[in-house]
């Protein structure tokens, strides 16, 4: 029923993967019966193991749901489209590719290339997803990128924010964005690329191509998370839980949308 990569997600990365993969979907309630799902694979290790595992899940039946698998194309090269392609009927993922031109319109724009093509790609998706009759898109991200985004807000963007495990659309009614990988660290998605001996692409894109992919707000953040977890082991961990143990009492100030609060207002 399923193949020996699948299998070792339930097996030998049970505890690590496939157990957080189903806490995440059961604790947040990603993954509802008669959900139509659309999942977006961009052909990099996260979104490849994300649609393995709900591969899975579907295939249990514990939940009865529906699912399409996406690959967006936003202009990746020949050679980067035939390896997700390969990779996915290594997978055994019934996808199905769509082809944009994503990539040449994000790199018109000169100061912020990579706002626009995930502005863009995330766009699409919901508008693909809603054509095809989905209510839900699942998309790859996993415990260290909530971590990262977190601490990007806070050292770059000066606000308090995390990257929420699933999230109404505002612009598409109906549809909603699911993150089914949340509470999987990335260390583990590693472990299981070397344990299969698989390799993925990365962004692929000309832009990271030319400023290298260790140039990002995001790389100086991974490496000063590695820089304090030498002192503080469990440092990812507390970061991770901080947006859950919020005293407003302590804020000098905090909004909900357009309704903004200041301590002061009930001093």
């Amino acid at each position: 029923m399923y193949n020996s990569i699948s299998d070792s997600i339930a097996s030998h990365f049970g505890k690590s993967i496939w157990t957080k993969f189903r806490r995440g979907v059961r604790d947040y309630e990603l993954i509802n019966p008669g959900d139509r799902i659309a999942v977006c694979i961009s052909g990099g290790k996260d979104s490849m193991l994300m649609a393995q595992c709900i591969d899975r899940l579907h295939r249990n039946q514990e939940i009865p749901f529906d699912v399409e698998y996406i690959i967006m194309d936003p202009g990746y090269s020949p050679e980067n489209m035939q390896k997700i392609l390969d990779n996915a009927a290594l997978l055994d993922i019934p996808a199905k590719v769509y082809h944009t031109r994503i990539f040449e319109s994000a790199e018109k724009e000169q100061k912020h290339p990579c706002f626009l093509c995930a502005r863009l790609r995330r766009g699409w998706l919901y508008k693909t997803a809603q054509e095809l009759g989905c209510n839900k898109i699942a998309l790859g991200h996993h415990f260290d990128d909530v971590i990262e985004t977190i601490l990007m807000g806070m050292l770059y963007g000066s606000q308090m924010q995390t990257m929420m495990p699933k999230l109404r659309s505002e612009n598409y009614d109906g549809v909603e964005l699911i993150r089914p990988l949340y509470l999987v660290r990335e260390a583990d998605i590693i472990k299981w690329c070397e344990f299969n001996s698989l390799s993925f692409i990365r962004c692929a894109c000309k832009v990271t191509e030319k400023k290298g992919e260790g140039s990002s707000k995001r790389a100086e953040i991974k490496a000063l998370i590695a820089q304090l977890k030498q002192t503080n082991p469990a440092v990812e961990m507390n970061i991770f839980r901080s947006p859950e143990n919020v005293d407003l009492r302590t804020l000098i100030s905090y909004h909900n949308g357009g309704e903004r609060h200041h301590f002061l207002d009930d001093y």
